[in-house]
């Protein structure tokens, strides 16, 4: 049952039902205060409120934000960045507010505000983390959430896959910017992405006790999504590493930050723009198609779990399918 009350220039409204704590608010308005109130007692009815509510009025959602950048975050290979999308979803507003108040209009309050200020891309991978921080509450660690927020509300789209693949004058315009004083591990590292579509970071973590020339493979612990991996080498990349000198435990000893800077300055010698070093771990997928290798070989190479985003990688050049269908057509009459 509700009661209401009129308090100065607001109404407050308290609904009392048996086996569940009161549950008080105030509005401005009778009207607003009357409509909270059989919302509640319809949540009530339909057994969507839980009995522990008070639970909810006790914590907001920077307290499962800061809990879960304690205790989830530091298990992801991206933490620094997440760390990050967490302080900037910590400074708005939505952080502040209890979880009893939370619903889906108050997180596509969050989406909308932001969506003016950064990319949607941007916007979708906060929500990710924030839709995940609710999942985890429900889930482990007896938060009373009837519903995920973010499940109600929905994602901008996510960004279109990048579709830059490496020409071959920019091939030749690389190597020919490489000189005396760039770094030497930068000429192996990229034709190495090329050759095996190895992330930078797993180019990096590569020991030499992890390759095998003899067999041709390289065994990788750490990897995007945890799962280690043996990659095959081509000759070319038995080549480059037979030819590299076993000074440290590390095939590659330097840091990704450096790599990164040797990189951009590579590039601007080279006159080349709008190719990341990332773009080559794009090149190598679509030249493995493009060898005739089939989904799951590809797979078993670049690691993707998930047969959609292996597509993302993979930009065929249209010229070489002709050529196949050419080369086909011959031994066909």
């Amino acid at each position: 049952m509700a009661t209401f009350r009129k308090r100065g220039s607001s109404w407050q409204v308290q609904v009392r039902r048996e086996g569940h704590p009161p549950l008080s608010k105030s509005f401005p308005t009778k009207s607003e205060a009357m409509a909270w109130a059989r919302g509640i007692e319809t949540q009530i009815d339909r057994a969507e409120l839980p009995s522990n509510i008070h639970d909810l009025r006790k914590l907001t959602v920077d307290d499962l934000l800061s809990r879960y950048e304690r205790e989830v975050t530091p298990t992801k290979r991206g933490e620094k960045i997440e760390r990050s999308r967490i302080g900037l979803l910590k400074k708005h507003e939505i952080a502040k507010m209890q979880l009893c108040d939370l619903s889906g209009a108050n997180a596509a309050k969050y989406r909308d505000e932001r969506l003016r200020a950064v990319k949607p891309a941007t916007v979708r991978r906060e929500l990710v983390i924030l839709r995940h921080v609710f999942e985890v509450a429900r889930s482990e660690w007896n938060v009373p959430l009837t519903s995920n927020p973010v499940h109600a509300i929905k994602l901008p789209s996510d960004s279109r896959p990048r579709e830059r693949r490496l020409e071959e004058h920019e091939t030749e315009q690389i190597l020919n910017a490489l000189g005396k004083r760039t770094a030497w591990y930068l000429r192996p590292l990229l034709l190495l992405a090329i050759e095996t579509g190895m992330r930078r970071g797993e180019l990096l973590s590569v020991r030499w006790r992890d390759v095998n020339l003899r067999t041709c493979t390289v065994k990788l612990y750490r990897t995007k999504n945890g799962e280690p991996r043996v990659v095959p080498l081509t000759p070319k990349a038995v080549v480059l590493l037979s030819s590299l000198q076993k000074s440290d435990d590390l095939v590659f000893p330097v840091k990704a930050n450096a790599v990164r800077l040797a990189w951009e300055r590579l590039r601007a010698r080279a006159g080349i723009e709008d190719l990341r070093l990332h773009d080559l771990r794009h090149e190598a997928v679509s030249r493995f198609f493009e060898l005739g290798l089939t989904t799951p070989e590809v797979a078993l190479i670049s690691g993707h779990r998930d047969p959609r985003m292996l597509n993302r990688y993979t930009h065929l050049r249209p010229e070489k399918i002709a050529e196949k269908l050419a080369k086909l057509a011959s031994e066909r009459f």
